[in-house]
């Protein structure tokens, strides 16, 4: 009779002399820390660039002889020591910029987002939104706040794109293994996973609790692909932004509600609670009832709730703010009124806006939050237009919606040429005095050849980028060499001259991606100046629901293709970090 067949997984063992690599990719720090991810490239650089540059997965897989070489290799062994010297000096370090001093004895902030963009190794994000939010992670942790995210632990994260001949877009998703990331279940004290549960319609939905480090700072992860759930709720975390209405919202009350219960079971007591976009706005309803639970009516829960929470806003049409049907909000939260100590409508109205008897999630976080802002400048004051109806006795330019304009966390965006020029002109530390004008004056001190040819050098590596993926784009959709030739004529490395110009951002309508084009004859006029070359490189996902955002792409292939714009205009599939970390160095105007 043929035996019972099973797998099995062989993982190397980590020579004690390096026992300390497995900390280090467990740890995001490395997503901002280039001389880690040098470490562990040393290895196997191969293995490396195959494994898509996650240390986790990469420590999986790497030779034994491998391991066991580094650890009698000298030259290796001193990058090891500095790399762990600087991770334990950061990890000791206080607070360099005295933010801190803000914060009392036993406070700490809570940021609730749906989404988290750290590094391609933790694939749980699909866009700006993520990458604010990992952005502000990082730079918490620099600061040394105290500070935790809490978000969902999806199976698969947003979707890898293709785009075919003709432009249309293709989606691809592909499931992680939990065991490649940078993420650890929470332990009780008896060795248990820690478990929480939410409630559900006709049922409750147990969810297992997952935490990744973002160097000082804790993420919290939310997991609902349990052997206890059934199948359908298994799902419910299962795709970032995937599903129909009901998985949406869900999503949501595992993230809000489940989220609050999560960082109690962990003993966490946040003293400021951040809402990152509406999706998290079911917090506040949870906060609510467990102070009502406690003593307070409504009235002084809901303040009590609201007056330490700060909603943050990004969406700039009223159309992109979530919002659920009053049937599908009653059905999943019949039963919360009376433990809120209110009646239905009473519920209800915390998510109503003017004209819409459904519920609305960025009208419940105003509510249920004391603090609101855009984005921008511009975007604070669309915000303010936007949810005017929320204060209908007050000018819409008088209402309390006021902004704090989105950044980037620099050692993670900027390239390593910078970093290097940086360090020789402005002196080693310069990355801890960014808010310094003084530390920026000595830019002026260096060279514009050395300037320059950090540019181009820059502008030649995206160009590389650019190649390896148009070829293998053009080779799949059975594209001709002659022709490929033609397409990168002006993307060439080592004549980067052309004015290179990027677009790289999700695919939505009211990102006008395609406004470039509403006057072709002037763009023809401003590209085919064979003096004054220009290049156009656009990259960027449609939601594979949106189709007037995949409009927005076919209409760009089209327009790639006319023979005036043919080299000129690049389309290019598979938006990632990778991409986008190269076109914001490379490019030299972001569209």
């Amino acid at each position: 009779m043929p035996g019972t067949p099973f797998s099995l997984e062989v993982t190397p063992r980590v020579p004690q002399r390096l026992e300390r690599l497995h900390e280090l990719a467990n740890n995001l720090w490395y997503s901002w820390d280039r001389p880690t991810r040098t470490l562990f490239a040393r290895l196997h650089p191969t293995l490396w660039r195959h494994a898509g540059h996650h240390p986790k997965a990469f420590l999986k897989r790497v030779a034994q002889s491998k391991l066991e070489a580094a650890a009698e290799d000298r030259v290796f062994l001193n990058a090891y020591h500095r790399v762990l010297s600087a991770y334990d000096t950061y990890h000791a370090q206080t607070s360099r910029l005295r933010l801190s001093e803000e914060f009392g004895e036993g406070d700490l902030v809570a940021y609730f987002c749906a989404e988290f963009g750290f590094h391609e190794s933790l694939p749980i994000y699909s866009g700006g939104l993520g990458i604010l939010a990992g952005d502000h992670c990082k730079a918490a942790s620099d600061l040394g706040l105290p500070f935790v995210g809490v978000g969902l632990l999806y199976r698969q994260g947003y979707f890898f794109q293709t785009i075919d001949a003709d432009g249309n877009q293709h989606a691809q998703y592909t499931d992680s293994d939990f065991d490649d990331l940078p993420i650890t279940p929470v332990r009780l004290p008896d060795g248990g996973e820690l478990r929480i549960a939410v409630a559900l319609p006709g049922r409750e939905v147990s969810l297992k609790v997952w935490e990744a480090r973002v160097g000082r700072v804790r993420l919290v992860l939310l997991d609902t692909a349990l052997p206890e759930n059934p199948p359908a709720d298994r799902d419910i975390a299962h795709r970032l932004y995937g599903g129909d209405r009901h998985t949406r919202i869900e999503q949501e009350i595992v993230l809000g509600v489940g989220g609050v219960r999560a960082l109690a079971a962990l003993g966490l007591r946040p003293t400021v609670w951040h809402i990152n976009e509406g999706h998290a706005a079911f917090l506040v309803l949870e906060r609510i009832r467990m102070l009502v639970a406690g003593g307070l009516d409504f009235a002084g829960a809901l303040e009590a709730a609201a007056v330490n929470t700060v909603f943050t806003t990004h969406t700039a049409v009223p159309a992109g703010h979530d919002h659920f049907s009053e049937e599908m909000f009653r059905r999943y939260f019949d039963d919360w009124a009376p433990q809120l100590g209110i009646a239905a409508e009473q519920l209800l109205a915390l998510g109503r806006t003017s004209g819409s008897p459904d519920f609305n999630m960025t009208a419940l976080a105003i509510r249920g939050s004391r603090f609101q802002n855009g984005v921008s400048a511009i975007h604070g004051g669309v915000s303010s237009r936007i949810c005017a109806h929320l204060w209908p006795q007050i000018d819409p330019q008088d209402n309390p919606v006021a902004h704090v304009t989105n950044g980037v966390h620099v050692p993670t965006f900027l390239a390593p040429d910078w970093y290097d020029l940086f360090d020789h002109h402005l002196g080693y530390g310069w990355e801890q005095r960014l808010t310094d004008p003084a530390c920026w004056e000595c830019i002026h001190a260096i060279p514009d050849q050395q300037f320059w040819a950090v540019r181009q050098a820059l502008k030649s590596q995206l160009f590389h980028l650019l190649r390896d993926r148009l070829a293998e784009q053009h080779a799949r959709n059975h594209g001709s060499s002659a022709h490929l030739d033609r397409v990168l004529r002006l993307a060439d490395p080592a004549d980067p001259r052309a004015l290179t110009i990027g677009f790289g951002r999700r695919f939505a309508t009211y990102k006008r991606a395609t406004l470039l084009f509403e006057n072709l004859g002037w763009l023809r006029e401003i590209v085919c100046n064979a003096q004054r070359p220009v290049l156009f490189v656009f990259a960027g996902k449609a939601h594979p629901a949106d189709h007037p955002g995949q409009d927005l792409i076919r209409r760009i292939a089209e327009v790639s293709r006319m023979p005036e714009f043919e080299s000129r205009i690049l389309l290019v599939e598979g938006y990632d970090l990778r991409l986008a970390r190269r076109m914001v160095s490379g490019v030299d105007v972001w569209l």
